[in-house]
């Protein structure tokens, strides 16, 4: 029997959806066990966000400085041959509970394991996987897949339903112009289609799986628009997370006085700074599309973002 370990951290219950979806087809399978894991810290953190207390955690969530977690549930010493790790993105970042773990003690149940990470957010996550990444090796686990699943917005209407969503609890569209917000429940549906790749894979995974399993299933798609972008915020991000540490815990009268400053700045940067400089690379693509594709290759890795498979697996 192969033995999978889920661990997730999910505010609006998204992302649990999300990988109940995507192991559905395991569910009543007796050659699989699945052992869940929601990641819970001691201090719980509110949702809806109020909203000086939501970007009151980027300095420590881009800095990860993890928060104490309430003990786990799981035996961290028990035989897993797979563990998933669902995560959301905060900041360009692993949300603060999914740092928090893989920097605890718990998290020596990865080391010599096969991990797959899920992603649902936004559309932003190449730098918090290159985050993860780290983390995971710093384990000694080995990343042998990465499913992403995007909001299903387009990008100028996510800048407005995704902060209504966080900061208000509602996702559902309006004014007839917005979509609802996050991952659409069609995409979330289809991701049974790795559940049923991971089903035929059952010998690779208990053998202890090396390569990746959902190869050829559209699992991941990079779009080379973000990628210079998230440099660019996470150095802010980094830079003015700096200072604001420096400036005392979260809920510092002066560090949220400094912070209204740098919420300015930033809405300002993605106003203008961010569009000239999405015109810019566009302009200078030909010359570097050689640099960008196997940057693009590199991110989507390991899974990647072929379809040769997906007819097989999109249905059951």
């Amino acid at each position: 029997m192969a033995r999978i370990l889920v661990i997730s951290y999910s505010q609006t219950g998204q992302l649990d959806r999300a990988a109940r979806a995507m192991l559905s087809p395991l569910a009543d399978d007796p050659g699989f066990e699945i052992v869940w894991e929601r990641l819970a810290p001691q201090t719980p953190y509110r949702f809806p966000w109020r909203f000086l207390d939501f970007f009151d955690t980027f300095p420590e969530t881009v800095h990860l400085d993890a928060p104490a977690l309430r003990p786990t549930t799981f035996d961290p010493d028990a035989r897993y041959d797979l563990v998933i790790l669902a995560y959301t993105v905060w900041f360009l970042s692993p949300a603060l509970p999914v740092t928090a773990f893989l920097k605890s003690p718990a998290a020596r149940v990865l080391a010599g394991k096969p991990v797959i990470t899920l992603i649902a957010c936004r559309n932003m996550w190449l730098s918090a996987q290159e985050t993860v990444k780290e983390l995971l090796v710093a384990r000694g686990a080995r990343l042998i897949d990465n499913v992403v699943l995007i909001d299903q917005g387009p990008t100028w209407a996510t800048f407005v339903t995704t902060p209504r969503w966080l900061l208000t609890g509602r996702k559902q569209g309006f004014w007839r112009v917005f979509p609802p917000a996050g991952v659409s429940e069609q995409a979330i549906a289809a991701s049974a289609r790795f559940g049923r790749a991971l089903r035929d894979a059952r010998d690779l995974i208990e053998s202890g799986a090396t390569e990746p399993l959902l190869f050829g299933l559209a699992a991941v798609q990079v779009n080379p628009a973000y990628i210079a972008s998230e440099r660019l915020g996470k150095r802010s991000f980094l830079i003015w997370g700096r200072l604001l540490r420096g400036l005392g815990q979260p809920g510092n009268a002066a560090r949220r006085a400094v912070l209204i400053v740098y919420i300015l700045f930033l809405v300002t940067l993605i106003l203008t700074i961010v569009p000239l400089g999405v015109l810019a690379r566009k302009m200078l693509r030909p010359l570097i599309r050689t640099r960008i594709e196997r940057e693009v290759t590199r991110l989507e890795a390991p899974s990647g973002s072929g379809v040769e498979r997906i007819a097989k697996y999109m249905q059951g």
